[in-house]
């Protein structure tokens, strides 16, 4: 009887699992670039996704529609250019540490000491514990979008980095290991091949069920490896760099396509301070000369969903400062030749590099574009591929530069100032983001102004007066207005990806793992 009792707990058990009422749920994602997870070196997409998962900020972007509201702040107040946060009570960090106003303050001023990621939107802020639940913020200059900037603040245990630390930044420990409030701790990280987490059920929002138990990130698969995946039901979302007929084909296999409009563009950026490129001429005749419409031809994926939609000038549409949607840019070659004629140097002696991400393969078909399109102006380029690293390192000095690049940048706090500032300010060269290395003291002026303006007509102008301003001296060539697509196995629902109501408007957050329900 005791064996038959212990055979029938077992069977039952191994029925339960089976049938997946204790099994665990396994989400599979890949993205191409490395996973940066210090939360104060995080600035690209990767970087993002696990920003919004392990760590939380005081406001987050409102679902649906315009706006912030409390996250770890129940409520704020503003004075001037002084911002009072009341934090929310019983929040603990993954450590067990409860959250406290000082570990806000150590976040600011630990961003500020490493300098690296989007450290400078926080240039001219300090910070004060003014007691355990209440910290202010005092900037030195009014900033128009220092609300939306705080997305961009993850909120760091500074007990538990102190305990594990020799530093007083614990780079080494937190270039490795979570710690913050989110609804995920991470269990391994390592940035050349995957990152794994956790749920954490102690999260002070809760965590449904049906949200994954375990995430696994992975970086850098190749297209025809995640196509493989996904149709053997071995991976749930692909990244957003598949090349189109990928995602076509999956999409036909039965693949849901997630969508994700976030406030951004493709660029093509011209390296101003190289010849033949630092003339402005030469650069408007690039620029005059592409074939927009084939670019945005080629990242359709079915006639309902494209990767993206055609540009306006140097702002997305729907931003302070864009053109309307019917002054999308196209080709004009009489202007290119006429733009050409006025350039100091002559055509025939033109040799321009082309440069690609490597692990972005749809971008070596833009650079044969680019190629044709040159050849039809008479002047000569070349390609060059370059793993992402490698640009990365390249594009910090403006010799080792390539003459154009291709970039995705999106507003990483929604707001124009986190699009356009870290690319054009001439206080920003260097930067993955900004390899134009432009110096035009116009630029600077309204990307000033489109800080300091307090309210939207003002912000408008300073931004219309920018856009105006990047036409007229074409530090770039305008590619498209980015749309993120992403195809999915059927055994995810991701809402903030698929219903417009529930939205972020801001890239990566639609990766709220917490959000997301496991359907299997």
């Amino acid at each position: 009887m005791i064996k038959k009792a212990l055979f029938a707990a077992a069977f039952a058990a191994t029925t339960a699992l089976s049938s997946g009422s204790f099994a665990e749920t396994v989400l599979r994602l890949d993205e191409v670039a490395v996973g940066e997870l210090d939360p104060a070196k995080a600035s690209d997409y990767a970087d993002s996704i696990l920003m919004f998962n392990v760590y939380d900020t005081l406001v987050l972007p409102n679902q649906g529609g315009p706006g912030h509201s409390g996250h770890l702040a129940e409520s704020w107040s503003v004075d001037g250019t002084t911002y009072t946060f009341n934090l929310r009570d019983g929040v603990s960090f993954q450590s067990g540490n409860p959250l406290r106003a000082a570990d806000v303050v150590y976040s600011l001023e630990r961003m500020q000491a490493l300098g690296a990621g989007l450290s400078y939107l926080f240039a001219g802020v300090t910070a004060e514990a003014v007691d355990e639940s209440t910290v202010t913020f005092t900037l030195e200059a009014p900033y128009a979008p220092f609300i939306a900037s705080l997305v961009r603040l993850p909120i760091v245990d500074q007990v538990h980095v102190a305990a594990n630390s020799d530093d007083e930044w614990g780079e080494s420990f937190l270039s490795a290991n979570g710690a913050g409030t989110g609804a995920y701790s991470v269990t391994s990280h390592n940035p050349q091949d995957e990152t794994v987490m956790a749920k954490w059920d102690q999260y002070f929002l809760g965590v449904a069920d049906v949200a994954p138990d375990t995430v696994r990130l992975r970086y850098g698969l190749e297209a025809a490896t995640v196509r493989t995946l996904i149709a053997q039901g071995e991976h749930d979302i692909a990244s957003q760099w598949l090349p189109p007929e990928v995602v076509q084909a999956l999409a036909k296999d039965g693949a849901q396509l997630f969508t994700e409009t976030g406030t951004g563009a493709f660029y093509f950026k011209m390296n101003t301070t190289k010849a033949p490129l630092d003339d402005v001429n030469c650069r408007l005749a690039l620029s005059q000369a592409f074939d927009y419409a084939t670019a945005v031809q080629m990242i359709a994926i079915n006639d309902d969903v494209s990767a993206g939609s055609p540009a306006t000038g140097a702002i997305p549409v729907g931003m302070f400062g864009a053109n309307g949607a019917e002054m999308a840019l196209s080709q004009d070659l009489d202007a290119a030749k006429a733009s050409l004629e006025a350039c100091a140097y002559d055509p025939a002696d033109m040799d321009i590099e082309i440069s690609w991400i490597a692990e972005v393969p749809l971008e070596e078909r833009f650079a044969l574009l680019m190629q044709s399109n040159f050849t039809q102006l008479g002047i000569k380029s070349h390609i060059t591929k370059l793993p992402w690293a490698l640009f990365a390192e390249q594009v910090s000095t403006p010799e080792n530069t390539p003459h154009i690049s291709q970039l995705f940048v999106n507003a990483v706090t929604g707001d124009p100032d986190t699009l356009l500032y870290g690319m054009y300010h001439s206080s920003t060269p260097g930067t993955w983001q900004s390899p134009e290395y432009l110096n035009d003291v116009a630029v600077d002026a309204a990307l000033e102004a489109g800080r300091a303006a307090t309210d939207e007509a003002g912000r408008e102008a300073a931004y219309a007066a920018l856009n105006a301003r990047l036409m007229e001296i074409a530090p770039t060539i305008y590619g498209f207005d980015r749309q993120s697509v992403f195809a999915a196995s059927n055994r995810v629902k991701a809402p903030a990806l698929s219903d417009p109501a529930q939205a972020f408007g801001l890239d990566g957050m639609g990766f709220s793992f917490r959000l997301m329900e496991m359907v299997e």
